[in-house]
């Protein structure tokens, strides 16, 4: 299974593929992308690792994460979707699927992260089984947590990961 097309009033979300190597490089480098997450810029290697686990999601579990462009111009903006990394965290999240975001930095503060996770987890509801979805958040990162908060995510407690705390929210999809 390949990501459907997904489409906003200033979004179009596709699938990965293997020519968004050069763009997806290019955001995991940049230090405010990372800030959060990993402290510390992707090497080429490492984003490569990403695209293929990206692509991997579809072809295994049936869900995974889109690349974001612009509809505009068909600039590449980022990446939103669903995962099931499996990380060594305590709690886990126990196949709970595991909303993810990042944007361009040029792109923050307009509105797009929002809208794009707004229309995955539409897709969410439309089109998946799943009774709720789960994010995860340095403490500090409070922009995507506003994101999270504003799409009906709730704390939902503190896991270790990394050998940090790190927040965890749900979001519970109504049927």
């Amino acid at each position: 299974m390949t990501a459907p097309v997904l489409e906003t009033d200033r979004l179009i979300l596709r699938p990965h593929r293997v020519q968004d190597f050069d763009d997806v490089a290019a955001l995991w480098a940049e230090p405010e992308v990372v800030r959060f997450i990993s402290g510390k810029p992707s090497t080429r290697g490492e984003s490569w690792s990403r695209l293929l686990r990206y692509i991997g999601h579809w072809q295994a579990l049936g869900y995974g994460y889109w690349a974001v462009t612009l509809r505009d111009s068909g600039r590449f903006a980022g990446e939103v979707g669903f995962a099931d990394f499996q990380r060594d965290m305590e709690p886990p999240l126990n196949g709970v699927p595991e909303a993810g975001w990042a944007l361009h930095p040029d792109l923050h503060g307009q509105g797009l992260a929002t809208e794009a996770v707004q229309r995955i987890h539409t897709w969410a509801e439309d089109e998946t089984g799943w009774t709720e979805t789960a994010c995860i958040f340095d403490p500090a990162h409070l922009a995507s947590q506003r994101i999270a908060q504003k799409l009906g995510y709730a704390p939902a407690g503190e896991a270790q990961f990394n050998g940090a705390p790190t927040l965890i929210m749900k979001r519970k999809i109504a049927r």
